[in-house]
């Protein structure tokens, strides 16, 4: 069944600025519109799932989506939201970015639907073949200096100075939409808040050069609720590539939101309906630490970008941590089981001791620095607060020999409820 495009992004958060007009356009007709995505990695993050699912309700209401991947943009560089220029990328490494965002891209949308088939584009196409002097005279000329100075990507950056490219993006991006309103039928540009004066910039020039009319909208970016920056995490940005951020810390990434900014995340990244997700509230506002609306979200999303099957062998490994065995540590994979524990603290022991024999206080306070000393060792598993690759520690005697050691490698030691540390035998 198709849906209202605006009143979905309306209820679910996720409409910000709409150029009068788009609406009752989008009542009218099979719209075509377009995003642009930024080519500066070989993936996509979860910043750029807002514009993904964007376009997704977008061709669900019945509309044709365009993803333009900026080949010729990414040479140039975006000043909009930047403190500072940033480093322009050579041919090689924007092909293979392009290739790697649009592998990602065909996993949201449905490119062979009839009419409404979603299709990726690249602005190098266009411009490749576009000197430089056919461009400030087919393109600058319509647009005046005082138009450009007064958008606040500009503004914002003046002071600590802009060079000429950075200045020239928004009549670079503009034309995009010229060149697609023209020989594609695209009436429509979206993308984030920030995007908003050089999705402008592409209506006018539209409108000046052609006299044609084009439309805009965009989505709010968001923000935690504790003021830091969405996608990112202490160890950097937050990848729909499995290489980049595996599919264990991607989940745990969602099920670690409060419960303030899960409200807002289940709206955007989900396609949960509205009465799903009121059912869902209600179910966790009566036991919020059963943490309901963060384990649908992350099943959700998981499953969607990576697979159910990632899903269940994170769920899994996310339960080691409360309730695992031996057994169940033994049956991880290396490369889960250092991502479980990653950021944990690790030492290095011998492989060859470990092998002869050795006592657990002279592991846990000589060979490594569980502990400051051997009596505070002792003293901690007489109180019953050591594990031993999740097994209490129940004999101060007790001997490690290798069969302690997980994947031939590795001992977990816990210390206390929360304290883990890693040994790591060489």
């Amino acid at each position: 069944m198709k849906t209202n495009f605006v009143e979905e992004l309306k209820w679910r958060g996720m409409l910000q600025d709409i150029m009068p007009g788009t609406e009752d356009l989008l009542n009218k007709e099979m719209v075509t519109g377009y995003i642009g995505f930024d080519p500066t990695s070989d993936s996509l993050g979860i910043g750029n799932m807002v514009q993904i699912m964007t376009l997704l309700h977008f061709q669900k209401a019945g509309h044709k989506p365009i993803a333009l991947v900026g080949g010729a943009t990414g040479m140039v560089g975006d000043p909009s939201g930047k403190s500072a220029e940033r480093n322009l990328l050579d041919e090689e490494a924007l092909s293979k970015n392009l290739a790697g965002q649009r592998k990602q891209l065909e996993k949201f949308l449905d490119f062979n639907c009839g009419a409404n088939s979603a299709e990726i584009v690249n602005n190098y196409d266009w411009f490749k073949r576009f000197s430089f002097l056919e461009f400030i005279r087919d393109v600058g000329k319509h647009i005046s200096v005082n138009y450009m100075m007064a958008k606040d990507s500009v503004k914002n950056r003046l002071e600590n100075g802009m060079s000429f490219t950075e200045f020239s993006y928004q009549l670079v991006q503009g034309y995009d939409f010229y060149y697609l309103w023209k020989n594609k039928g695209i009436k429509l540009q979206m993308g984030g808040s920030d995007q908003w004066g050089n999705i402008v910039t592409g209506t006018e020039l539209i409108r000046r050069k052609a006299s044609g009319e084009a439309f805009a909208l965009t989505t709010p970016l968001i923000k935690k609720a504790d003021g830091t920056k969405f996608g990112k995490t202490e160890g950097g940005n937050v990848w729909l590539d499995r290489t980049k951020t595996s599919p264990y810390k991607f989940y745990q990434f969602w099920l670690n939101a409060s419960d303030e900014d899960v409200k807002t995340y289940i709206r955007i990244f989900t396609l949960f309906t509205k009465e799903e997700i009121e059912k869902l509230e209600a179910e966790h506002a009566t036991a919020p630490h059963l943490r309901t609306l963060q384990k649908a979200l992350a099943k959700d999303i998981t499953t969607r970008v990576h697979s159910e099957e990632d899903y269940n062998a994170a769920v899994e490994a996310s339960q080691i941590l409360f309730s695992g065995t031996l057994e169940d540590l033994a049956k991880l994979s290396e490369e889960l089981f250092l991502d479980i524990f990653d950021g944990v603290p690790q030492f290095e022991i011998s492989k060859k001791e470990v092998e002869a024999g050795i006592s657990v206080i002279d592991l846990l306070a000589e060979k490594s620095q569980v502990f400051p000393s051997k009596g505070e060792a002792k003293k901690m598993i007489q109180g019953g607060g050591v594990l031993i690759n999740k097994a209490k520690v129940e004999d101060v005697e007790l001997k490690i020999s290798a069969s302690h050691l997980i994947n031939n490698k590795y001992i977990l030691v816990q210390k206390g409820k929360k304290n883990y540390f890693v040994l790591k035998a060489n």
